[in-house]
Order: structure tokens, then sequence, then C-alpha cells
């Protein structure tokens, strides 16, 4: 896709992480979630958007037509329709609002703890994506123009555009193969586009990105797994 066609704002903010030529220079991306009952390592083809999460306890991943889940010993209680790539869009912040079926429109700015960020709204076009009634905000700081905020709205099991939007900050960055990508985020309380305080933080370690493409065979359902069902708005 031309770059012309994205917002100069957001054009900043894709340089400000390492830029989008780069970022389309990857294939693969993991990270492993080091969660305390139970580590995940979440691994993406970023172009195909093919992807697996694998724990000891169980996996499940996408195709790239179908959801699946390996699930054997009945520890996961979830729903891996939705979860399977939850985390991947999170992670690959601001570049994934790079995707094709995308509107940006100008939006106010956030404020918190005194200072201002500017921002834009993300819709998607109908029909792209699992939820395509989803909205996003990104909102990044003036000076840097690094990514600072991601506002979201899930409409996901309701099938219904929501209004209330929840805030995760994006503060704690690293850098992986030339890009900067987060080290952690954390979702806040709030009240509108009222921030409050901290409320849950998320770490990624042993980060990988490379040019480098796994097998399609990575990616499918196993022998013992089962397909899911992938709800679409």
């Amino acid at each position: 896709m031309d770059e012309a066609v994205y917002p100069d704002a957001l054009t900043k903010v894709f340089d400000a992480h390492g830029g989008l030529q780069q970022w389309k220079a990857q294939r693969t991306l993991s990270f492993v979630l080091p969660k305390p009952e139970l580590s995940e390592t979440h691994t993406v083809d970023l172009r195909s958007r093919k992807d697996r999460i694998d724990t000891e306890q169980f996996s499940m991943g996408f195709d790239g037509e179908q959801a699946w889940l390996l699930n054997e010993a009945g520890n996961y209680e979830g729903d891996a329709g939705f979860y399977h790539n939850l985390m991947f869009y999170f992670y690959a912040m601001p570049f994934v609002l790079a995707d094709d079926g995308i509107m940006y429109t100008a939006t106010e700015d956030l404020e918190y703890e005194g200072k201002k960020y500017p921002g834009l709204q993300i819709a998607y076009e109908s029909g792209v994506g699992a939820s395509s009634k989803d909205e996003y905000y990104i909102h990044f700081d003036a000076d840097t123009h690094q990514m600072a905020w991601l506002g979201y709205t899930v409409t996901y099991r309701s099938g219904e555009s929501s209004d209330n939007v929840k805030w995760i900050h994006y503060d704690n960055w690293q850098e992986v193969n030339g890009l900067v990508m987060p080290k952690s985020i954390t979702w806040h309380k709030y009240e509108g586009r009222t921030i409050m305080e901290p409320a849950s933080t998320v770490n990624f370690e042993e980060v990988l990105l490379n040019a480098d493409g796994k097998s399609d065979s990575f990616y499918e359902k196993p022998e013992n797994g089962e397909y899911v069902p992938i709800k679409m708005n």
C-alpha cells in the first residue's frame, strides 16, 4: 500500500517506531507472556496472520482459515476463537494500524497528568477483521510522536457498537530488530476519557522479529486438536 494514504501524524508515529518499511520486511513475530501460572509463547506470521500460542498445558492457533484448540487435559477454559490473536494486536501497535480497510479521523486530545496527547480515531470498513464495529484511538507524544495510549471498544461478544472505551498506556519500549516495540503495556482504570490509576500490566519477554517464515504445518491444527468458532460481526 502507498504510504501516502496514511495521515501525516500516523506516518510520523510509524517513523518514530522504526518505520513501516522495516516492519514490512519482517515475517515472523514471537513473544512470551510470563504469566505466573502458565507462560504463553505467541507466534504470528505477519503476512498471512496465521498464529499459534503454546503453553505446557494447551495450544491454540489460526491456520489462515480456521481457529483451533489443543486442550487434551481440559485446562483451557477461555474462548480460543477470541483469544488466539488478541495479544498480537495489542503488541503490534502502532504497525497493525497500517492494515488494509482502516479509516482514520482526527479525535480530541487525551489528557493525562496535565499533558495532552494528540490522537486519531481508527475505524474498520464493514467486514474487515473479526469485529468491524470495533473502534480504536491512538494517542501519541506531540514531541516525539511515539505512541502513548491506545483506546479501544470491544464489540466481539455483542456484535453492537460500544461507546465504552478501555485505555492502555504504552510507556515502556524495547528495540527489536530496528523497531521500537512494547516491553510492557498497562491498562488503566477510567471514567470516559478521564484516565485514572493503573489497573494491570502485561509484560512481553523473549521478543523475536525476523524475515524468515515458518512452515505452514507449524500453524496447522494438531491431530488431536479441534476447530473452534470465530465469531464474525
